[in-house]
């Protein structure tokens, strides 16, 4: 009986399935970058992926205490909080024994957000807040550098490169999916002038990201054909601007999105070489 008060998927499990792909995107892309895989960043996956998962058992002791939910999922969420923390605090140790103590210095940020999130679960505004979600991706995209600089081994400048190339990209993804949501409740036949009013800021983020990645490309600042994924993201966003998601369930524009972003990921590792 006390595994299965324990054993709680809801409580375990971040249950805002999309959010995973801005985790495992930076990952992959800053190791695969790194081109090697070493005990140590082995340790980095461990610790991002951990602090990742504590938000979950975190934001639902906050609804417990602020009586927003029931005392019964209380000891599953200490559970998976003590859980969760002992074993990025464990990962964490292991990089400072491997002599990447510095990567701490990137988990101020992350301290600074998390705690603005669970502010807001207590006041009950924790949902469709795009701004804070934005801030949150370049957090959580500080991994692409880590891994980066722990699979060659040391500092290098190109890791801040991954790190603002995958934030534009995530932040430009989350403006889409509100797009995308905020059509479900649109009427179908609307006027092509009226989806632009709606989509402005989608085709705005994407197109800059492209425009911004073609020209350093060009002049060789960054891998000639990273632009690919770019443009793949923009044709991705203009479709989705003049077709309106009406009627569609956040389940399917969920999947949609994180095909997208998948396919993204495989296309930036493979130009990025």
């Amino acid at each position: 009986m006390a595994n299965h008060k324990l054993f709680r998927k809801h409580i375990a499990i971040p249950q805002d399935h999309g959010s995973w792909v801005f985790i495992l995107s930076p990952l992959l892309i800053g190791s695969f970058a790194g081109r090697a895989f070493t005990t140590a960043s082995l340790s980095l996956v461990i610790a991002a992926m951990a602090a990742f998962m504590l938000r979950q058992p975190a934001a639902t002791l906050i609804k417990i205490y602020s009586k927003r939910r029931s005392r019964d999922d209380l000891p599953a969420a200490r559970f998976w909080f003590l859980l969760y923390a002992v074993v990025a605090l464990i990962a964490l140790l292991a990089l400072i024994f491997n002599g990447f103590g510095a990567l701490l210095y990137l988990a101020a940020p992350g301290i600074v957000i998390f705690a603005w999130h669970l502010w807001l679960v207590s006041k009950r505004e924790e949902r469709r807040q795009i701004n804070i979600e934005i801030i949150a991706t370049g957090v959580l995209a500080l991994v692409a550098p880590a891994a980066y600089w722990v699979g060659v081994g040391q500092y290098d400048p190109a890791g801040w490169w991954l790190w603002g190339l995958v934030w534009f990209q995530s932040a430009a993804s989350i403006v889409y999916a509100y797009l995308r949501l905020e059509q479900r409740e649109q009427a179908k036949g609307q006027e092509r002038s009226e989806l632009w009013k709606r989509g402005w800021r989608a085709a705005l983020y994407t197109s800059f990201n492209l425009v911004s990645v073609l020209i350093l490309g060009l002049i060789n600042v960054l891998p000639r054909f990273l632009f690919l994924p770019y443009l793949f993201q923009w044709l991705e966003t203009m479709w989705g601007i003049t077709h309106p998601a009406a009627g569609w369930k956040p389940t399917r524009i969920g999947v949609r999105q994180l095909i997208v972003s998948t396919l993204w990921t495989v296309l930036f590792i493979l130009t990025w070489r």
